[in-house]
């Protein structure tokens, strides 16, 4: 039953294996994007996933508090992961202007393809 306790880490593996599979065994370059999306959100599934602490609070301590004996939750993990997603999404939209680019040079957003027009596939 332990297992089943953190359900969200086998989350994050089954989501990290689909997006390598996808990065590694597609051709078609949007799935290839596809899937490093779905890897980049398995990682920052994990890492905040690392940074809750069960039963934390915020780190706000008031005057009339006092802060010995309270649990409190670091918030700079969850702070990178933003950081993170807004690296991704630029990342991605990067990835998708070149996709649109390759398309129209080439005809095609097929790997296999591209490689065989650019005479690599030989």
């Amino acid at each position: 039953m332990e297992a089943l306790g953190i359900w969200n880490y086998w989350v994050v593996v089954l989501l990290m294996m689909i997006g390598l599979y996808a990065v590694i065994a597609r051709d078609h370059l949007v799935k290839k994007l596809i899937g490093l999306g779905m890897f980049q959100v398995a990682v920052i599934m994990f890492y905040v996933s690392m940074g809750k602490v069960t039963g934390g609070t915020a780190p706000i301590i008031p005057e009339d508090v006092p802060a010995e004996g309270v649990l409190y939750s670091n918030p700079l993990p969850h702070v990178l992961m933003l950081t993170a997603i807004v690296v991704g999404v630029a990342t991605l939209a990067v990835g998708l202007a070149l996709v649109v680019r390759i398309r129209e040079a080439y005809g095609t957003v097929e790997e296999d393809e591209l490689q065989r027009m650019n005479g690599a596939g030989s």
